[in-house]
């Protein structure tokens, strides 16, 4: 098999193709990646060269998507802009370019590519917005989207996007939404490993608000073991939600990593919340656990495993913060 894995230069595109690399013999990727500051060719130096070919481009060529299709079975996309506050404070225009235009780009390919099996886009739970502290309602995949940041808004309109061509078209596509996912090869503008580096290096650990914001973190592997149940068992023109089911407040994260790196909760500082800033997702993901998936690691059991990386990989992280080297700092939770 031969997947066109698009983005698999960034953390949960590497994780995938590792991931493929590790469960399937003779798998064959082409990787499509832009290679923007969240593109890291490095988080692949472990692949076979024989059988990864990497290229260079962006999603929103639709030739260069068509050309690399014609040599592929199945389809991945994880390539997007991603991080929140960069479309609060940086301005969304990237944001529209990949995720939207990006996404009609590749569907517009897929189109003209009878020989695609499947395709599997890959979103988030972002899209539908958020829940108040208190409620005891989770989303499901029938929940309406209200997006509260140019980032999720550019989301759900890439899934409006991928829902219209299934319906018109009847395209092989299958749309899923993920909430947080942590581990190895994170670029440092996320939270976990953003507050990893600082703890380290004793500087603070800035909380948006009260800290109380809370989330669902999935370990990369479970996220790459969900897509891969997708391409085996999921039903093209469906919505899957992915989740571990187990919810975190941002304060709690902050306490587990000061914790772990044996450091005082006094590096902990409040700052000022940043504009629509989603208080709480809570995710069922019952419909894709009828397919036989399930997550196999917790937040307790790879947290030490994964700030431990970030501590023995200094050369990976001072490369990724060379090329980031206007990065804000701030981060996406």
């Amino acid at each position: 098999m031969t997947f066109l894995v698009t983005g698999g230069c960034g953390f949960m595109g590497s994780n995938f193709i590792h991931f493929l690399f590790k469960n399937l013999n003779g798998v064959k990727v082409i990787n499509l990646d832009l290679l923007t500051y969240a593109g890291i060719k490095e988080n692949l130096k472990s692949i076979p060269a024989k059988r990864h070919r990497f290229v260079k481009g962006d999603i929103a060529d639709t030739n260069l998507a068509r050309r690399l299709m014609k040599q592929a079975d199945y389809v991945v996309n994880f390539a997007a802009e991603t991080h929140v506050d960069r479309s609060i404070h940086a301005g969304s225009h990237q944001f529209i370019h990949t995720n939207i235009f990006g996404v009609h780009s590749l569907l517009e390919a897929l189109r003209m590519s009878p020989n695609i099996k499947k395709m599997i886009h890959i979103s988030t739970d972002e899209v539908w917005g958020d829940l108040d502290l208190k409620s005891k309602e989770k989303f499901t995949e029938e929940s309406p989207l209200r997006p509260n940041s140019p980032y999720s808004a550019s989301k759900a309109a890439g899934d409006l996007l991928v829902r219209s061509y299934v319906k018109t078209y009847g395209l092989p596509v299958i749309i899923s939404r993920s909430v947080n996912n942590f581990g190895p090869r994170q670029h440092p503008e996320k939270l976990i490993p953003f507050f990893a580096i600082q703890t380290v290096q004793n500087r603070p650990l800035p909380l948006y608000g009260d800290g109380k914001n809370v989330r669902d973190w999935l370990y990369a592997d479970d996220h790459s073991a969900a897509v891969a149940a997708l391409l085996k068992k999921g039903k093209i023109g469906e919505i899957y939600a992915v989740s571990r089911g187990r919810e975190y407040s941002n304060l709690e994260i902050a306490r587990k990593i000061l914790k772990t790196l044996n450091k005082p909760e006094s590096l902990i500082t409040f700052v000022q919340d940043r504009p629509g800033h989603d208080r709480r997702y809570s995710v069922d993901s019952s419909k894709l656990r009828r397919l036989g998936w399930r997550p196999r690691h917790s937040l307790d059991q790879q947290l030490k495993s994964t700030l431990m990386w970030y501590a023995q990989n200094n050369g990976w992280l001072k490369s990724v913060l060379k090329k980031s080297s206007n990065i804000n700092q701030h981060i996406k939770t």
